[in-house]
């Protein structure tokens, strides 16, 4: 077949990877221009770059809506775009334009987090599981018929950085097998349940901050969600930003005030966490290892000399 690849950052790197050493040829690379956004600065392998080295002509767009794009993929007459964290609307007449499509590979299990960010959305709302899903597009974003999809496991300490290098994996074998099926000549394929989607925004600084109304099983997890390399959660103390690198869920249950920095539990000093907290009924979170404002790490047990005082979400 002749493939179009839509394309951005690792994820598109290993898709276009694994369509280069496939069977297919690969006619043209539309990829975006290099960013300054922080989520996209992360796994950006760059696929311009890959193009090159194997002769593919690329083609560089924010948006694929333009009649020179237009023209240029129908002269190309591909049989199939496969697409992999393309970032922005790809109108129909584009997706629709390929004898048998648009193939999207999604770094989620669909139809559930559709959209962004899906791994560091599901790991923060205690998913026992995340994976690759490669589906046909249609006119609603991550909606299409589902080709494959592969699962992995989420384990109790796994980061989002863990998760990406389980699921990156599965990219080629996930686009591999979904060629085959529409080489093979098959069109059937499975709907997706519309009544289980949900569909999340980008991540941004709003995200990461700590509010401890959560409760400390939930901020666990996203401190885990936030893991190097992506910007920490953080919250403040004393008026001053503190990223949170490492945290447990507290042995203990303490009530109180949510934010309230308490009790030193082992190697962690225990944040009153939960709406509820009040009721005493809440364990809390025992941050581990923290961040300054100047870049210090350390210990949360060394830089909290005394308990008493608060952790806020703002200044």
């Amino acid at each position: 077949m002749r493939v179009v690849m839509f394309g951005y950052q690792t994820w598109g790197h290993r898709t276009l990877r694994a369509l280069l050493d496939s069977e297919h040829d690969v006619v043209t690379v539309v990829t975006h221009p290099a960013s300054d956004h922080a989520y996209e600065k992360i796994w950006s392998d760059s696929v311009a770059d890959l193009a090159d080295r194997h002769g593919v002509p690329v083609v560089l767009r924010n948006r694929p809506d333009d009649e020179e794009l237009f023209r240029l993929l129908k002269d190309a007459d591909p049989d199939l775009i496969v697409a992999n964290n393309w970032r922005t609307w790809i109108p129909p007449r584009i997706f629709g334009l390929p004898r048998l499509g648009t193939l999207n590979i999604h770094d989620s299990l669909l139809p559930r987090y559709a959209g962004f960010s899906p791994l560091i959305w599901a790991l923060i709302n205690g998913e026992k599981e995340v994976g690759v899903t490669a589906h046909m597009m249609n006119d609603e974003l991550d909606a299409g018929d589902i080709v494959v999809q592969r699962a992995v496991p989420v384990g109790p300490k796994d980061t989002a950085t863990d998760l990406f290098h389980r699921t990156v994996d599965l990219i080629a074998p996930v686009t591999t097998e979904a060629l085959a099926l529409l080489a093979s000549g098959r069109t059937e394929f499975t709907p997706q349940d519309r009544s289980l989607a949900t569909f999340f925004h980008k991540r941004s600084e709003e995200d990461i901050r700590i509010n401890w109304d959560w409760p400390a099983e939930a901020l666990e997890r996203l401190v885990r969600a936030q893991s190097a390399p992506y910007p920490a959660a953080f919250t403040f103390h004393r008026g001053r930003r503190l990223e949170i690198l490492s945290a447990v869920v507290s042995k203990g249950r303490y009530g109180g005030t949510p934010g309230r920095i308490f009790y030193r539990e082992g190697d962690g000093v225990v944040i009153v966490a939960g709406a509820d907290a009040r009721t005493g009924r809440n364990h809390g979170l025992a941050l581990t290892r923290v961040r300054t404002g100047d870049g210090r790490e350390l210990p949360a047990g060394e830089y909290f000399t005394s308990m008493g005082g608060y952790l806020t979400a703002r200044p």
